[in-house]
């Protein structure tokens, strides 16, 4: 009798706003051969099939993103496609959407990190130079961190029993690419 086949990982880049996940996300796709799923892009996306156009204001989307990011999710992996899954969900978003997940895919974790003025800069890069940024009210993120209300400390990564891996984005990568890419692709990893 053959072998069953292997479930399908699906790796998730978490973290706060500004830690690098997309880059990363994007980086390690590319590497290992499957599809980005950036939650950011979804709601870009979104807002481009929005009629009149908004400057501001799209938190209205914030649900129908949700829903359609782990719709996407759930179909790539029932069909056997492993993917790399990114977003700025906090535990209390990811695990409840992941766990069904499970019963299919292979779940593992990377946490990306960074300082907070490290990310503090890169949303307010961002925010500057990026046009369909708007989607996401950069400009309210970055009153409250001056403010002082938001930090990356307030931030709750997801927490599974599965495979994670802590990864510092300041400059570059630590681990390395090759290590990332290691972390998602070997089979059945168990939790670290």
């Amino acid at each position: 009798m053959p072998n069953p086949p292997a479930r399908p990982v699906l790796c998730v880049v978490s973290g706060p706003p500004g830690s690098g996940k997309s880059t990363l996300a994007r980086a390690l796709a590319d590497d290992i051969g499957v599809p980005a799923i950036i939650r950011d892009e979804i709601k870009q996306s979104m807002v481009l099939a929005t009629t009149p156009a908004r400057d501001t204001g799209y938190d209205d989307l914030d649900i129908p993103t949700l829903r359609a990011f782990f719709d996407v999710l759930t179909v790539l992996a029932r069909a056997g496609v492993s993917v790399v899954a990114e977003a700025a969900f906090q535990d209390k978003l990811w695990r409840p959407n992941l766990m069904p997940l499970a019963e299919f895919a292979e779940i593992r974790i990377i946490h990306c990190t960074a300082p907070q003025s490290v990310l503090h800069a890169r949303i307010a890069h961002r925010a500057a130079t990026v046009p369909h940024r708007r989607a996401h009210n950069d400009g309210d993120l970055l009153a409250s961190i001056a403010a002082g209300t938001h930090t990356t400390d307030a931030f709750v990564p997801v927490r599974m029993d599965v495979a994670e891996l802590t990864v510092d984005t300041t400059d570059g990568f630590r681990p390395g690419l090759v290590a990332i890419a290691n972390f998602v692709s070997q089979p059945g990893r168990g939790a670290d």
